[in-house]
């Protein structure tokens, strides 16, 4: 019985509401493509289906390793999150820190309407965890220790909604100690100054931000089905074929829409590419490939780490040689 709760456990994520492969998301995506299909590609039902459910996709060398990953990672996730950083400790630690500061005081704006607090609340927690999102992900693309990392999500040449898996458990550890990190200091002050007002707006116990997000078709953007928004609202959302144009092996879509939800980053900082109608190549562009070889793809990082760190360390060594 044991073993069986815990392959349970491995395939849980498809019936959490938290999280984004919820099957209640992935039906809604699924009918949000057909729509797309029919409506505005003018495709006819069994065409759209024929799409959605293309066997070359979904069974390609790719998404198989895809599929792998998925259940290792899940294992792997069991047995390491006891050991990671929570945001219940985060908030813990930052709350009793702010009663250090004098000019403020816990409760202080306790009596604030509490409609006012649970929408600032949920607002806030939502766009700081976007904006972390957003910092994490640019930094993963920027510093050659952590691409090394991160390039296995973009070793897939096909994506599925469980292409959102393919990460390397090192890339996964970071981006939970980024939630832990972001979210905890925010419910901290929040309680602190609000007091037992504080609440998050929430429908089938998520956030209804995160919730709006995950049933406006999250899944699309690891799809094949290139869905793109009305041009004045990309500025603000990522749309599915934004981000599939940020797996593009493309020149001049490198290091473009980083953000996961929130679209405003990429345009404050510059890093934002409107979709556009064109075929795309997904991929590491043929230089790394062993896009389904999973030895490669867990073990690589570790290697390619090693010796990044071991330019670093002989860098200075070689230039005090070069000097005497």
């Amino acid at each position: 019985m044991e073993y069986l709760d815990q392959i349970a456990a491995i395939f849980s994520d498809f019936i959490n509401p938290k999280k984004r492969i919820f099957v209640g998301y992935l039906l809604l995506s699924i009918l949000i493509a057909l729509v797309f299909l029919v409506v505005i590609r003018k495709s006819s039902a069994k065409g759209a289906f024929g799409a959605i459910f293309d066997r070359k996709i979904l069974f390609s060398r790719s998404s198989i390793a895809d599929y792998k990953i998925f259940v290792i990672n899940q294992a792997i996730t069991m047995l390491i999150s006891p050991l990671l950083l929570t945001q219940i400790a985060i908030a813990t630690a930052v709350f009793f820190f702010l009663h250090r500061f004098d000019f403020v005081t816990s409760g202080q704006f306790a009596h604030t309407n509490a409609a006012v607090v649970v929408g600032l609340f949920s607002v806030t927690l939502f766009v700081v965890d976007d904006l972390t999102k957003y910092l994490l992900h640019r930094w993963m693309h920027r510093f050659p220790i952590l691409w090394s990392i991160h390039k296995v999500h973009h070793s897939a040449t096909t994506m599925t909604p469980i292409t959102v898996y393919r990460v390397h458990p090192l890339e996964a550890v970071l981006y939970a100690s980024r939630g832990a990190l972001a979210q905890g200091p925010v419910v901290a002050l929040f309680l602190f100054l609000f007091g037992s007002t504080v609440s998050l707006a929430t429908v089938v116990g998520v956030n209804v931000l995160v919730f709006v997000f995950h049933v406006t078709g999250s899944n699309l953007r690891h799809s094949h089905i290139q869905i793109g928004y009305w041009r004045w609202l990309e500025f603000l959302l990522i749309s599915p074929a934004q981000h599939q144009i940020h797996h593009s092996v493309a020149r001049q879509h490198h290091d473009r829409n980083f953000g996961a939800a929130l679209a405003i980053w990429d345009w404050m900082f510059g890093t934002l590419h409107l979709s556009e109608k064109q075929e795309l190549e997904f991929g590491l562009g043929g230089k790394q490939g062993a896009e389904g070889d999973l030895k490669v793809l867990y073990l690589q990082p570790f290697l390619d780490i090693a010796r990044i760190a071991r330019r670093i360390v002989m860098r200075p060594i070689q230039l005090l040689r070069s000097n005497s």
